[in-house]
């Protein structure tokens, strides 16, 4: 045989010479899988790729507390901030440690709050947490988990992204990359957000790098559930049918010309946003739901709340969507009017302790829970020293991101447990330590995915969620 033939039959050259056929068919079994396959009872779900390993979980649910919640008055009570109270931080504790607003002269600082043991386990929670303390044995508390940023923007990436700069895939995006959508009518990756505060950036639940069909699809819990989604006056939904199939038509004939993926990602987006005009309207309504349940999580059908969300949560994940994301902002308490460790953190644990609870405990009683992973926290703690003043309206702490709590629940997590530790002062994780990209290492786990081989190539260099490194904890695994 020519030798010139065998050097010209290479991959590459095969693949770029019959690429418009292969990608045509890959582009129609994206438009329409009924080209390729006969229609089964089970076409109406997508499927889904396979993992790396067994799962045990299939949905998360991410209660994020924007802002810091103090592990310090809510998670981690410390005799010798009780014994110290009012004292100068010892030097050795913030040596070599950056602070964000408060100097490294500053007073510690006693909880006001008192603490009790719950449960089988033992679990201390403040008196703020009385709806908490009532499932302690559904809960694992990460008590020596730890981040790297300590100023609210970056180190909200950082949880989310497992980058403090914007641009990285949030890890519901790694999901819906990863994983696949289990619903055709609602999006994989699905945001609610309550409260005020803190601002935040969609780059926290943006797709990145990665395709824009993976980025978070925020979802409003009053009002129309997601704008510009309805008929506009005058058209039925007969006219936005075909509408959409001439916009379907020329956007296909553009991707013949250019190939570019965003054109399929532009095509998928009007079908799901059709689709979505029935099954989101429906999900949303929670006004059906007994008077029993809207009473365990003290919602009110008709205004945004984080109870209200917590119950959307629930819904959302009966109905296949993989990660929903709840934001809850107000948590950055340093002292004074605009946020403070009496009003204002109890304002925030009144608004979410008992819908967190009653998430937990409905997803149990409807057999959900060991399949959804539910995880609380925010982008990092507080100091134990003092900001502010000591009165009520003016009391305070900073912002810490070297030791903090985090809980989890169901999903193959271990229940009732008090996983690592924190230093007397609850400054420095110290006992079994645990980093973010540890956590997310362990979500990706939990999923059946290694977080080693979940990788996307951007500008020729592999990437993942959890970066250069991140372990398994393996301890915190039922």
């Amino acid at each position: 045989m020519d030798t010139r033939l065998l050097q010209s039959l290479t991959r590459r050259r095969f693949l770029r010479n019959c690429g418009t056929g292969m990608g045509s068919i890959a582009l129609a079994s994206l438009l329409d899988e009924r080209l390729l396959a006969a229609p089964t009872a089970s076409s109406t779900a997508p499927a889904l790729p396979p993992t790396h390993f067994a799962p045990k979980a299939k949905n998360i649910i991410y209660l994020f507390q924007s802002g810091g919640p103090s592990h310090l008055d809510l998670f981690d009570p410390k005799p010798e901030l009780q014994k110290r109270n009012g004292q100068q931080v010892p030097e050795e504790l913030v040596r070599n440690v950056r602070l964000a607003q408060i100097s490294k002269n500053a007073r510690l600082l006693a909880s006001p709050y008192p603490f009790a043991r719950h449960g089988n386990s033992g679990a201390w929670l403040s008196d703020l947490l009385p709806h908490l303390a009532t499932i302690v044995d559904d809960v694992c508390f990460v008590q020596g988990f730890y981040s790297e940023a300590f100023n609210h923007d970056p180190a909200t990436l950082f949880m989310n992204t497992g980058a403090q700069l914007a641009g990285r895939p949030a890890i519901g995006s790694w999901f819906s990359y990863g994983l696949g959508s289990v619903s055709k009518d609602l999006p994989a990756f699905v945001v609610l957000m309550t409260g005020a505060g803190q601002p935040l950036t969609n780059a926290s639940w943006g797709s990145g790098f990665l395709p824009t069909s993976h980025q978070g699809v925020t979802l409003r819990s009053q009002g129309d559930p997601v704008l510009f989604v309805g008929n506009p006056p005058g058209m039925g939904n007969t006219r936005r049918r075909q509408s959409l199939d001439v916009i379907r038509d020329l956007n296909r004939v553009r991707h013949d010309i250019l190939r570019d993926p965003e054109i399929e990602t532009r095509i998928n987006a009007y079908e799901m946003a059709y689709r979505m005009q029935t099954s989101v309207p429906e999900v949303m309504d929670i006004s059906a739901e007994s008077p029993k349940t809207h009473a365990a999580y003290a919602t009110t059908p008709g205004r945004a709340s984080f109870a209200n969300n917590c119950l959307l949560a629930r819904r959302l994940v009966e109905r296949g969507v993989r990660f929903v994301q709840l934001y809850h902002r107000g948590w950055d308490h340093h002292g004074g009017p605009d946020g403070n460790l009496v009003f204002d953190l109890k304002k925030r644990c009144l608004e979410t302790d008992q819908p967190a609870a009653a998430l937990v405990k409905d997803l149990k009683e409807r057999g959900l829970l060991d399949e959804t992973l539910v995880l609380w926290g925010g982008e990092f703690g507080r100091t134990p020293m003092m900001q502010g003043a000591l009165s009520p309206d003016q009391i305070g702490r900073d912002h810490h991101p070297h030791g903090y709590t985090v809980w989890m629940a169901g999903g193959g997590i271990k229940a009732g447990i008090v996983h690592g530790g924190t230093d007397d002062f609850g400054f420095h994780a110290v006992s079994k330590r645990v980093h973010v990209h540890d956590l997310h290492a362990t979500i990706l786990h939990l999923f059946g995915i290694d977080h080693l081989r979940l990788t996307y190539r951007f500008q020729g260099r592999d990437y993942r969620l959890t970066d250069i490194h991140g372990e398994v904890i393996k301890d915190i695994l039922a």
